[in-house]
């Protein structure tokens, strides 16, 4: 048997990827925002900036004195990120709602979605992120169109706030 002349698989070169990836410029607010708005760890939202910009997303935060430096820290691109800050988090997913946009949940609920089934995002849409251990406020579960659920065969009740996020925001933007 003979060996192939060339490999199978090609690994694209950066200028490639970076040609092809991102056509126009990223307007803010356009399409897909993350909504981590009850955080507890830094090291989250770090994590959570470089999906965003890899899905072409924007990240709403709250207003916490930790949390820039957090989002310093965890840009590893070293770029100026599309971050957009909330001071009352009710509030501000109030208003969204109130200007049509889709708000979807990351949350355990009887009337949520699995992974799998949720469609990608044809208008503008909010994924609303809750604290790591106690979820989305029981007041902010009313200000959302849709919830979302990972399905889990482990023995853990959840994710990590970024990785629940990435998986929701790549389905989102219809990546997966």
């Amino acid at each position: 048997m003979s060996a192939p002349s060339s490999p199978a698989i090609r690994v694209r070169p950066r200028t490639e990827l970076r040609r092809d990836r991102r056509r126009r410029a990223h307007s803010c607010w356009d399409h897909l925002i993350a909504a981590p708005l009850w955080p507890q760890h830094g090291a989250n939202l770090g994590t959570l900036l470089r999906t965003c910009d890899a899905v072409g997303a924007c990240l709403a935060v709250p207003r916490h004195l930790w949390v820039p430096q957090a989002l310093d820290r965890g840009n590893t691109l070293r770029h100026r990120s599309c971050v957009h800050w909330v001071n009352d988090p009710l509030a501000w997913l109030a208003r969204q709602r109130a200007d049509g946009t889709h708000i979807v949940g990351v949350e355990l609920a009887e009337e949520a979605v699995r992974l799998a089934d949720l469609p990608p995002a044809r208008t503008r849409t909010i994924a609303v992120l809750g604290h790591e251990r106690d979820g989305i406020p029981p007041e902010a579960l009313d200000l959302l169109d849709l919830a979302v659920e990972i399905p889990m065969t482990g023995t853990g009740h959840s994710l990590n706030v970024a990785v629940a996020a990435s998986l929701v925001l790549y389905k989102l933007a219809g990546l997966l």
